[in-house]
């Protein structure tokens, strides 16, 4: 199962059919939901508005026997006194529930004739019963039917503002089916209080639930499919980049021929950045182990010259023991331990070596550097002011002992080191009235292993790293090392870190 949804093509695919899936049965079940209240709420207003034709015929006086109550399946009707006894029926119904009673015909008693008149008085007609309504000639229940439906004859009764409802199933004339039920009070002139149960079919609803219902079942099963076909191909069309860089990528690995780049497609979509990045870091990659070979390169070069030097000097002092220059051999053997001490800090530095987070006085690192040296050609003028910043002090000291070796080397007779604060940065600046650094060579002086043509020499110039390293702790330190015409006529090397917070 890993296997299969192992690509993004079918996690896409998979997650977009499930998505689409759970958004159609949320949906489906709204519409369903929706569909079966509102055909339940026309049915319960269509019972409601048969009940309360028949309670309103009530209310005038009419006879039960005169109701006219529906007929047939449509609206079956139940009408029932206080006791809850069923005074007045549809004709042909057989079978009723989700009423107050069972019972479907008018049973004979006190508040039902036996003829089934349903006039509610138990009179036979003598015009004198306990409705109210005078009949002293004697007239048949057409009579009192067509005297209570004269609406002048008497004021109608009250009708309730209340309508509860029920759901329930009746037969009728041998048909069975659900109904929804509306009950309404009535308070009948003579008759007392009555309530009136008038049914609507629910077919119509169960109809159209069950023709949704299947249409659904058969539709959204081929709309998933239509979905996840969809999305597969979109997938595999917009993947197509990525396998295409994915293949390059191999290549390049396999021939590690880092001038090669992977392909870009014409679009503005987040795989074409993903190849312009991922170009930018080949170039990067493909820069860096430039620079790490011509590192090498001349780093065997440098180290080639004083170790020859010293084998040469070690051999003819064991040949000849009175020709050994010893001051020349031991000047080898320190600038190989620089040299190689170099190398080791640009090797650290280039894996990443953070400086630390120290915090300590850029002016007092300075003055203590400065009264530990000895030997220097040119004496050093120093104007340091108070200013706090973090970081590595062996670095730091590192820097501040490179810059003015460099100075040494190209002063006539002076060399000045400064600290103070500018624009919310600590700034150590050393000087020298020397001949300068031309403009166009500004940059590349800090690059390795690069002399300018009056410091190549062995014993004036050094390997050619000192600067180097002094731009590169500057940048790990979060700051800037410059170069610019000092005031006095040489060259002014400032470094700018941040103050310690």
């Amino acid at each position: 199962m890993r296997r299969l949804f192992g690509s993004v093509r079918a996690q896409a695919t998979l997650g977009a059919t499930l998505v689409v899936a759970v958004a159609l049965v949320a949906a489906g079940t709204a519409v369903l939901l929706a569909l079966r209240i509102s055909l339940t709420e026309q049915a319960g207003t269509q019972a409601e508005s048969t009940a309360n034709r028949v309670a309103s015929r009530l209310a005038s006086g009419v006879a039960y026997g005169g109701l006219d109550l529906p007929e047939g399946e449509d609206s079956p009707v139940q009408v029932l006194d206080a006791e809850g006894r069923v005074v007045a029926a549809s004709e042909g119904l057989e079978r009723i529930s989700g009423t107050a009673s069972d019972e479907v015909r008018p049973k004979p008693g006190p508040s039902a004739s036996p003829t089934g008149d349903g006039d509610g008085d138990g009179d036979s007609g003598d015009g004198n019963g306990p409705d109210g309504n005078d009949q002293p000639d004697g007239n048949d229940q057409d009579d009192d039917a067509d005297d209570a439906d004269d609406e002048n004859a008497r004021d109608p009764g009250d009708i309730s503002e209340d309508v509860a409802y029920s759901d329930g199933s009746a037969t009728v004339n041998g048909d069975s089916t659900e109904y929804r039920f509306a009950r309404v009070g009535v308070d009948a002139p003579g008759k007392g209080e009555l309530r009136v149960y008038a049914g609507a079919p629910l077919s119509a609803e169960r109809s159209a639930v069950g023709t949704t219902t299947t249409a659904m079942l058969i539709g959204f099963p081929l709309l998933l499919g239509v979905v996840s076909g969809v999305t597969w191909l979109v997938t595999r069309r917009a993947m197509r980049p990525v396998e295409g860089i994915r293949r390059e990528m191999a290549a390049i690995t396999a021939s590690e021929d880092l001038r090669r780049r992977v392909p870009v497609p014409g679009t503005h979509d987040e795989v074409a950045r993903l190849a312009r990045t991922t170009n930018v870091t080949l170039a990067a990659l493909e820069e860096s182990v430039e620079r790490q070979r011509r590192f090498v390169a001349d780093a065997s070069h440098e180290l080639r010259s004083p170790i020859a030097s010293l084998r040469t000097q070690l051999e003819v002092g064991a040949a000849h023991p009175e020709l050994l220059d010893l001051e020349g051999a031991v000047a080898d053997t320190v600038r190989l331990q620089q040299l190689a001490a170099d190398l080791l800090l640009l090797a650290r530095l280039d894996a990443g070596e953070r400086p630390g987070d120290a915090r300590l006085d850029l002016a007092a690192l300075v003055r203590e550097e400065l009264s530990q040296r000895v030997g220097d050609r040119v004496p050093v003028g120093q104007e340091l002011a108070h200013a706090e910043v973090a970081g590595s002090r062996g670095q730091l000291a590192r820097v501040l002992g490179n810059l003015v070796d460099n100075a040494q080397r190209h002063a006539e007779g002076a060399v000045s080191v400064s600290v103070r604060v500018r624009d919310g940065e600590a700034v150590l600046a050393v000087g020298d009235d020397g001949s300068g650094v031309p403009a166009g060579e500004r940059d590349r002086i800090f690059e390795r292993f690069v002399r300018l043509d009056d410091a190549r020499s062995r014993d004036d110039g050094g390997a050619g790293l000192g600067l180097a390293i002094a731009r590169d702790v500057a940048r790990r330190h979060g700051g800037t090392l410059t170069v610019r015409d000092c005031p006095a006529g040489g060259a002014l090397f400032e470094l700018s870190l941040p103050l310690a917070v």
